[in-house]
């Protein structure tokens, strides 16, 4: 069976503000360690309205702190945004407090704008630094060497799992070559994914940390009883998409009869290639959706984003996700 994991936007919308989202989200985690997902994680995103997880270490305190076992990390830190120990202290200390629950997920993408890119004080071209930045962070999680004049506190000997995630082959390759777990963004980039799971799966060398290969594929998946109902609460995520190619950044929207009313044919065309792996429907509908989606990328694991407006039916959605997978 292969398992299933959730990505969750934090998401801020019309009717609800930013602390009930945080809290929304500790409470579908809570959900979700007893439906049997696997891992929760949370995004960095900068200057987003809609988007909570900013201080995405500190919202895993925040969810880690109402779960027991489900793990809880990050999908993932921009590290190009930070000093590689200032990560490694705050994970560190994620994972003194909730040891053996907190996954490290590394991007090189910045996660919002160029000029909020300078408002954290990072260089716009930092991503260049991604390889060697993600070394000196594993460097850190380490146990302290005699002599060593730099340690992480404390973070070191916590050895937390770190993932390389990417929307291209640059991070298949890298996580393959690190020999690293790797999770590709198909969520909202899907054009590379086949080929950046053969890159990687090519490519692995054996690390301490893994022995073989593993990887994650992001997915859109949205659930309700019937496949017009999933259908129209999949709107919600369809506007955002076209409100960001429009420039804006807008809170969520609650879901509307006709998104044809509400996009141009162009937005619509650049909006679904970008969600065109997405899996929308009732428990049947969805339970296909997944088997064809493993059996195509031969998925170790599956990482689900369920971007629902209302908390109550994004509820309602992993746990007919988790059913329709035979997780639950």
């Amino acid at each position: 069976m292969t398992a299933l994991s959730i990505l969750d936007l934090v998401r801020v919308t019309e009717e609800a503000d930013a602390r009930t989202a945080l809290d929304n989200a500790r409470d579908l985690a809570a959900h979700a360690e007893n439906w049997g997902y696997r891992r929760f994680w949370v995004a960095e995103h900068h200057n987003f309205p809609g988007i909570a997880s900013a201080a995405t270490s500190i919202v895993i305190a925040h969810i880690a702190a109402g779960t027991r076992t489900i793990r809880v990390g990050a999908g993932g830190i921009m590290l190009p945004n930070h000093a590689p120990i200032v990560i490694a202290e705050q994970f560190g200390t994620l994972a003194r407090l909730f040891p053996g629950r907190i996954d490290l997920g590394l991007g090189r993408a910045p996660g919002t704008d160029p000029a909020t890119v300078r408002a954290l004080r990072r260089s716009l071209d930092a991503a260049d630094n991604f390889p060697q930045d993600v070394l000196e962070l594993q460097g850190y999680f380490k146990p302290a060497a005699p002599g060593q004049r730099v340690v992480a506190v404390p973070a070191a000997g916590t050895e937390v799992p770190l993932w390389i995630l990417g929307s291209s082959t640059f991070g298949a390759a890298l996580a393959a070559d690190l020999g690293l777990p790797y999770a590709f963004a198909s969520h909202f980039a899907p054009q590379q994914l086949l080929t950046a799971l053969e890159i990687y799966r090519s490519r692995f060398k054996p690390s301490a940390q893994l022995e073989r290969p593993y990887a994650m594929v992001g997915v859109n998946i949205i659930a309700a009883d019937t496949d017009a109902e999933a259908r129209r609460l999949a709107t919600t995520q369809q506007m955002s998409f076209a409100d960001l190619l429009r420039g804006a950044r807008s809170l969520s929207r609650p879901p509307i009869d006709d998104i044809e009313t509400y996009w141009t044919p162009l937005e619509k065309a650049q909006a679904m290639q970008m969600l065109s792996r997405s899996i929308i429907g009732s428990p049947a509908t969805v339970r296909a959706g997944i088997e064809a989606l493993v059996a195509e990328t031969r998925a170790d694991e599956l990482i689900v984003v369920s971007d629902v407006y209302h908390h109550h039916a994004r509820l309602r959605s992993f746990e007919l996700i988790a059913q329709s997978a035979g997780i639950a």
